[in-house]
Parts: structure tokens; C-alpha cells; sequence
């Protein structure tokens, strides 16, 4: 894949100005304190033959109610409270097993890994949590489902799930609500940045080529899906731009980041032909932690740094009040 967007030093000083509604804050204040439950979680204990991890199956309320479910990794026999960890998903994965992802858990932390609802079909070994709710005619896929108004878009309930992982891991005897990180690849990465915009007090944000950034920009510079299914939207629904991007910037990461207080790690592809680095950019040179930084993958494409950025991360989580390297 060729550079196609800008050069380095032009995203280093990409800072566009993103439509941003005027009842933001008040939306996502409304839809936290209407469609947040903070019910108790259920904790059923996993059978299987992972001997160094304890695991257990999670099942907590998110938006409205709805049962999310997450599996929960655990050092076997540590001693609490542990910093935790909540990871969230690419797009079309689910939860999957236990054993898939096991790096943060061996380095010592309290780990969820959340599923999305409606999803786990498209890659990976799947997910268990459907989407009760309904949409009007959409593209396949996830992105314009609801897209007719920010009440009804898909992200609004998943975005109020992934504050509810959060306080669901916060609220557990053996993780220690102050030290919290969240952290996801693609989608997850753009849902790490709603969460750090809408729940203060976590130790860190750590968005690995996030997706559901600058959404008009995304859309006119790319072909590659999942953004493309706007372009398809929109390509018959001819009449419902404005409306649209209207919904869209309720949900975009660029405004999500002006409002982040935790400190953060991005990466980026400058290759990357799904998450543009631009959009990227974007969002991070607006994010409101103070404490930022970026590892930047030049000939990578949406994979980005992989094994090396989780290395990355471990130690910069090390150094925000995570676990430190053994000696």
C-alpha cells in the first residue's frame, strides 16, 4: 500500500476542526444517567485447562439493562487488589475463548476483555451477546445501524457498555478501582476513546489504530470498510446526509478526545488503508490528557505495531501505575 495521506509531518500538525453538536456533553450526560444501570455482576467460574490463570464468565448489565457478557483472567493465586485491564474488540470479533489473549494477564493485571453485542461472526471464535434492539434498513455491518438519530445508533449502546466494563471491573474486591486502564486495536480502539472521554479517573487510554474518528474525512478518503458502508448508506439514502453526519458527531472519537482526562498511548499505520492515519491524527492531537503520546508504525498498514506495541504499552502502563518489569 502507498502513502496516500498526508506526510508525517503534516499529521503531526493535524489538528481539523470536526462538527461537534452543541448538546454534546448533555446527550452523553443524559444517556449515562437514563440507560446506565449499575446492577451487581454475575461471576460463574470457567472450566478449563489454563492452570496459571484463574477465569471466570462475566455477565454484566450494559445499556438499559442488556446483558453484555466479558471474560474475566485473573493470576492464579495473586493477592489484590490487582490494576486491572479492560480490552474492547475489533470489529465483527467477539469475546472468543479464554485462552486467545493471555499478555495481560501473565504481566500481572486483572484482565476483561468485553464482548459486542451483535457481533463475533465476522473473524476470531465468536461472541455470546446479542443486540436486542432493532434498527431501521441498514447497510450490513454495524455502522449505520440506528444512523437516522444519535438516540437510536448502535454505538450509543455500545459505548454505554464499555463504561459499564469498567465500573464492572472496578467494582471487583480483587482490582483496585484507581488503577484501571482500557485498551482495544481498530474499533476497540475507537471505543477506548469514547470510554476515557466519558469516565474520568482511569490511569490510562491506550487506542491501537482506532477506528470511528473524523468521519467525514475517513469517508472521502477511503474505499476500505467498515467506513465504506457509510459511503454505500448514503449512496441510496441520498437525502439523508445531513442527518447522517448529524448522528455521526455525537460519536466521533476527535470530540471524545477534547474531553479525555486520562493520560494516553495511540498508534498508527502510516500505511493503513482502513483507519487512515489522518483520522488518527486527528484524534490525538485533540486529546485533553495532557500526557499523550503516539508509536508510529511507518511501512505498517491497520495491523500497526502488533506484539511490538503491546510491549510498548506494558511498559508505559508500567510507568502510569501499572506493574513494573521484573528486575
Amino acid at each position: 500500500m502507498p502513502r496516500f495521506d498526508l506526510s508525517p509531518a503534516e499529521l503531526r500538525d493535524y489538528r481539523p476542526t470536526v462538527a461537534e453538536p452543541d448538546d454534546f456533553d448533555a446527550f452523553w450526560a443524559r444517556t449515562l444517567a437514563d440507560h446506565c444501570p449499575s446492577e451487581a455482576p454475575v461471576l460463574r467460574p470457567a472450566k478449563n485447562r489454563l492452570q496459571l490463570v484463574e477465569t471466570i464468565d462475566v455477565t454484566f448489565a450494559g445499556y438499559d439493562g442488556h446483558p453484555i457478557r466479558a471474560w474475566l483472567l485473573l493470576p492464579a493465586g495473586a493477592e489484590g487488589p490487582l490494576p486491572g485491564v479492560v480490552e474492547f474488540l475489533g470489529y465483527g470479533g467477539g469475546r472468543g475463548m479464554p485462552q486467545e489473549r493471555l499478555n495481560w494477564v501473565n504481566a500481572g493485571y486483572a484482565y476483561l476483555r468485553m464482548d459486542t453485542r451483535g457481533q463475533g461472526s465476522r473473524w476470531g471464535t465468536g461472541g455470546v451477546t446479542p443486540d436486542p434492539v432493532g434498527s431501521a434498513p441498514a447497510i450490513p455491518g454495524y455502522l449505520t445501524r440506528g444512523v437516522e438519530s444519535p438516540e437510536t445508533y448502535y454505538y450509543r449502546r455500545l459505548f454505554v457498555d464499555a463504561v459499564r466494563a469498567v465500573e464492572t471491573l472496578r467494582s471487583l474486591p480483587q482490582v483496585d478501582p484507581t488503577r484501571v486502564a482500557v485498551t482495544g486495536h481498530s474499533q476497540g480502539g475507537g471505543v477506548t476513546i469514547a470510554t476515557a472521554g466519558l469516565l474520568p479517573g482511569l490511569i490510562g487510554a491506550m487506542p491501537d489504530t482506532p477506528f470511528l474518528c473524523h468521519f467525514e474525512r475517513a469517508v472521502g478518503l477511503t474505499d476500505a470498510h467498515p467506513y465504506y458502508e457509510l459511503v454505500q448508506y448514503l449512496a441510496v439514502h441520498r437525502d439523508a446526509l445531513e442527518q447522517v453526519f448529524r448522528t455521526l458527531a455525537y460519536f466521533d472519537g476527535v470530540n471524545f478526545a477534547k474531553r479525555a482526562t486520562a493520560p494516553a498511548l495511540f498508534s498508527v499505520g502510516h500505511l493503513d488503508p482502513i483507519c487512515p492515519p489522518s483520522t488518527v491524527f486527528a484524534a490525538f492531537n485533540h486529546w485533553a490528557g495532557g500526557d499523550a503520546e503516539i508509536a508510529e508504525y511507518p511501512f505498517n498498514e491497520h495491523e500497526g505495531g502488533e506484539a511490538y506495541q503491546w510491549a510498548c504499552q506494558a511498559d508505559w502502563l508500567a510507568a502510569r501505575g501499572g506493574i513494573s518489569a521484573p528486575a
